[in-house]
């Protein structure tokens, strides 16, 4: 049985050490661009979203917080690179402006193009294992995630 936790132990080791080192890539990119971390990903997903999103959407798909998106929103807005329209009276779309579309082709663009030439060449089984294993790690980490909060309690 510790046989068996040890290398459980070193495999969640590894798994860490690699998430950790790619956000770590992903930062010196965005430094490289000279963006934030957040601006590259607003940017990052208005890109990839066709140069709009709704900003509940834009929170979801950023995995950061409301403030910090709001804080990195603030900013693409005072150097005119997006611009904040109302859908209804609650909810805001973030746009990308004209000079926004040409400033995100050349930053945030390139990351996406980078990926998309990466995970091009895999062959599309691993590309579907990847993801499989990947969202069923999310499912499970979601529930523990749940009991964690429970336990507190």
């Amino acid at each position: 049985e510790k046989r068996m936790e040890s290398r459980i132990t070193r495999f969640n080791r590894r798994v860490n050490y690699l998430i950790a080192q790619t956000d770590e890539v992903y930062h010196i990119i965005a430094l490289h661009l000279g963006l934030s971390d957040s601006e590259m990903m607003v940017l990052y997903v208005l890109t990839d979203t066709g140069g709009e999103c709704p900003l509940p959407c834009l929170l979801q798909q950023t995995g950061l917080s409301k403030q910090t998106v709001n804080s990195a929103l603030r900013k693409l807005e005072a150097d005119g690179s997006i611009c904040l329209r109302m859908a209804d009276r609650k909810s805001k779309i973030v746009c990308l402006t004209e000079s926004g579309k040409i400033y995100a082709a050349r930053t945030a663009g390139r990351l996406l193009a980078a990926e998309n030439e990466i995970y091009g060449a895999w062959p599309k089984e691993e590309l579907e294992a990847y993801l499989r294993l990947t969202e069923k790690y999310l499912k499970e980490l979601r529930e523990k995630a749940k009991q964690l909060g429970k336990d507190a309690l």
